[in-house]
């Protein structure tokens, strides 16, 4: 109808037939069942009377025998008449009957005569030992049983009982059963007619109604609860579907606007326009030690989980937006059971839009190439942690055969692709650019680097610094985080290797290959969502772990030495020393990802987490009220969402990081304008977010003083700061960062290689 305000949803008289179909079906099983059932409880039940008709009939043979054979011996024919007709017609005993040698009847009881038509005195009968037999108007059953006289048989006794009560059982049986059938049919008829209302038909026409708006631009996208029961799975994928509907919708209302402002936001859709236009539609490859999607076990299924990773929510929208193949290790104990046979798989799981190929390591090779160099050697020695880097022969030579290996499968996924995009992630594939140039010289490639890079001095410490930035070099492009980073780069190049500097292009020319070297400040996928249902209040997530306080203080990161936790700490605790008057209101909530636990180090980390925050907390702690909440587990991003939008503070404070998301995933979730962000000098994110209360992680007493001016600040200043942040990390999104990365990678030039200097 006009303007789309007619019926919605299918028409009453077919949702009616279904609904009817549906409770004939249901009465037709019933009475199927019930007749199945009642049958065989008859035919039990006639079997079990019959057993005791036959021990009854024994019984009284039993009984009668020795005195009618006496009676019979006696020659006492009127008291052999008197006997039969006592025993004639009483209840369930029809009558006896005495047989004589010849078979013809010698006495019998006249109720069988008259009323069951059985032969008279003198007359002959079957030869009929036990069982039942139609007579007259009904059955009778009869046993018998002989007459021993002396040793000698000389007569019979037969027993007569109607088995009329047991035809009468079964008839009552069938009569109970089917109307107990009746009544249940009808009542379930009734019932299911009011559950298909309320379950189906009902919750279907919300669904529609919900439906239309959608497509009518409402944007009220929440369908109601209830339905989930019963819809869930429908409801679900709808929910996706209006949920991307509406962010598109959205998406394209704010690139209106922007048009106006002669400004230009970038999202999933610009950006995949852009990807088709630069790279004419060839795909993008990624190679990440970590993978997007992790499988495991779960009792006799498997599922599936997306690891909290600041890499993963990087770079995945990316793929997401612009397909291709993401090569990573398969680190899931179900990840070898849901690949093909060339170890694919198609993700996200729920909505496929590009594929994973998995890469499997031995776990010596694991330990030399992750734990070992990687995470005991290249870890440390960038972060400039005051933890000792290790460097052993072993994992080197792990570290090179595992860069191999990832080469291997990367270009098997590219071979048949001209010119392929390569994004190299972070420092466990130094090696891997140059691997790659060699064998495709034809594809462009690009390695960014996700950790700090050092000074010269330090990272010459590595005693195969050489080979790692020769294997750098052969990527076309290598990004950092900052420009200082960059700056620290070229310097170690200079130092280390025999290569031409461009200091004014910031390139590298070594072996006839130019690489660039430029700064790509990393960020999330911020999107403009709609108003939370409501404020998330600090009881809202202290309640679960028994705490009362009135604001709350946030830190979300991994186990890891590098982020200043243990600084964090003695921060709070100095912050409560000089401010007495939050004891009791101030809460400190850090949720802490195990990480590495197979390196000792990181063992030895988590131990000394755990025991400064049972130190103040033992030194504070009230009866509902304690100054730290230490909460060492994994959290999906759906779970840290509420700290994030409860936290009047958060504790970005890391000794030496290369962005630290964190900082923008706070400021992202904070669609109110509230909370303060304290950040490290030493993140990347402090040069973008200047808005945050910037602060020197080693200097206690500046950090608890950055919390009182958090906590205590102006709602107007938390409001204006806020806002700002939102804006940088808003304009400058991970689509923006992929943007200028793959735009910078798609103009270089491959040459042809020339002599080199």
């Amino acid at each position: 109808m006009p303007g789309g305000c007619g019926a919605v949803g299918p028409p009453p008289h077919r949702t009616m037939k279904l609904t009817l179909r549906i409770v004939a079906t249901l009465i037709l099983i019933i009475a199927t069942v019930a007749f199945v059932f009642t049958w065989t409880q008859v035919r039990t039940e006639q079997s079990r009377l019959l057993q005791e008709l036959e021990r009854r009939s024994e019984l009284l043979s039993d009984s009668l025998q020795p005195y009618i054979s006496a009676l019979h011996q006696n020659s006492d024919p009127a008291t052999l008449t008197n006997l039969a007709e006592k025993f004639s017609g009483r209840e369930r005993l029809a009558g006896i009957a005495l047989i004589a040698p010849d078979g013809n009847i010698l006495e019998i009881s006249r109720a069988l005569v008259e009323h069951w038509g059985l032969p008279d005195r003198g007359q002959a009968v079957p030869e009929t030992t036990s069982g039942s037999f139609r007579a007259g108007s009904g059955r009778l059953h009869v046993r018998t049983v002989p007459l021993v006289y002396l040793g000698i048989e000389d007569h019979r006794l037969q027993v007569y009982h109607s088995v009329a009560f047991i035809e009468e059982r079964a008839r009552r049986i069938w009569q109970q059963n089917f109307l107990r059938v009746f009544v249940q049919a009808l009542a379930i008829a009734l019932a299911t007619l009011l559950v298909v209302y309320l379950n189906v038909m009902y919750p279907m026409r919300r669904a529609t109604n919900w439906v239309r708006r959608i497509r009518m631009g409402d944007a009220r996208l929440e369908p109601d609860r209830r339905d989930d029961h019963l819809l869930g799975p429908l409801v679900r994928e709808v929910r996706k579907m209006a949920s991307s509907l509406e962010s598109a919708r959205l998406a394209a209302e704010e690139e209106a606007r922007l048009r106006l402002q002669s400004e230009s936001l970038w999202t999933a859709e610009r950006l995949k326009e852009f990807v088709r236009i630069r790279l004419a539609g060839r795909p993008i490859f990624v190679i990440s030690n970590r993978e997007p999607y992790v499988h495991s076990r779960k009792g006799k299924g498997i599922e599936w989980i997306k690891p909290a990773s600041g890499l993963v929510t990087a770079i995945e929208p990316i793929l997401k937006a612009c397909g291709g193949t993401w090569v990573a290790q398969g680190s899931g104990d179900a990840d070898r059971q849901t690949v093909d046979e060339n170890d694919r798989l198609r993700v996200p799981p729920e909505e496929p839009q590009y594929t994973l190929r998995r890469v499997w390591l031995a776990k010596e090779e694991e330990d030399g190439f992750y734990y070992g160099f990687s995470n005991e050697g290249l870890w440390p020695l960038c972060h400039v942690a005051h933890t000792r880097p290790m460097f052993r022969e072993s994992d080197w030579l792990d570290y090179e055969a595992v860069n191999r290996k990832f080469a291997d499968a990367l270009l098997q996924e590219m071979a048949d692709t001209t010119e392929p995009f390569v994004l190299v992630q972070d420092y466990h594939f130094a090696l891997l650019p140059r691997m790659i140039k060699q064998k495709r010289p034809d594809a462009r490639i690009a390695i960014f680097w996700h950790i700090p890079w050092p000074n010269p001095e330090s990272f010459g410490i590595c005693p195969w610094q050489k080979e790692i930035l020769d294997g750098m070099l052969g990527a076309d492009l290598i990004g950092f985080h900052t420009q200082f980073h960059c700056n620290n780069f070229m310097e170690t190049v200079d130092r280390a290797l025999e290569s031409r500097i461009d200091y004014e292009h910031f390139t590298v020319l070594r072996q006839g290959q130019t690489t660039s070297v430029k700064p790509f400040p990393i960020s999330i996928s911020f999107t403009e969502e709609r108003p939370a249902d409501g404020p998330v209040a600090p009881a809202d997530v202290l309640k679960p772990h028994g705490v009362e306080a009135e604001m709350i203080g946030l830190g979300v990161d991994r186990l890891d030495y590098t982020k200043g936790i243990l600084e964090r700490f003695r921060a709070v605790e100095t912050f409560l020393e000089r401010n007495p008057r939050y004891e009791g209101k101030f809460t400190f909530v850090q949720i802490g990802a195990p990480s590495r636990s197979l390196i000792p180090r990181y063992q030895e980390f988590e131990s000394d987490v755990q025991r400064e925050a049972e130190r103040i907390n033992a030194k504070y702690k009230q009866k509902r009220w304690k100054p730290i909440v230490l909460l060492i587990r994994h959290h999906s991003q759906e779970e840290i969402l509420p700290y994030y939008r409860a936290a009047d503070v958060c504790l970005v404070t890391s000794l030496h990081d290369g962005m630290n998301l964190v900082a923008k995933e706070y400021v992202a979730s904070r669609n109110d304008d509230k909370g303060v962000l304290v950040l490290s000098q030493f993140t990347g994110a402090s040069r973008e977010l200047l808005d945050s209360i910037v602060v020197n992680p080693y200097d206690i007493s500046q950090l608890a003083d950055a919390i009182r001016t958090a906590v205590e600040m102006p709602e107007a200043e938390r409001t204006r700061r806020m806002r700002e942040m939102r804006a940088v990390v808003r304009e400058r999104n991970i689509y923006r960062w992929a943007a200028d990365l793959i735009g910078d990678l798609s103009r270089i030039r491959l040459d042809e290689p020339v002599t080199p200097p």
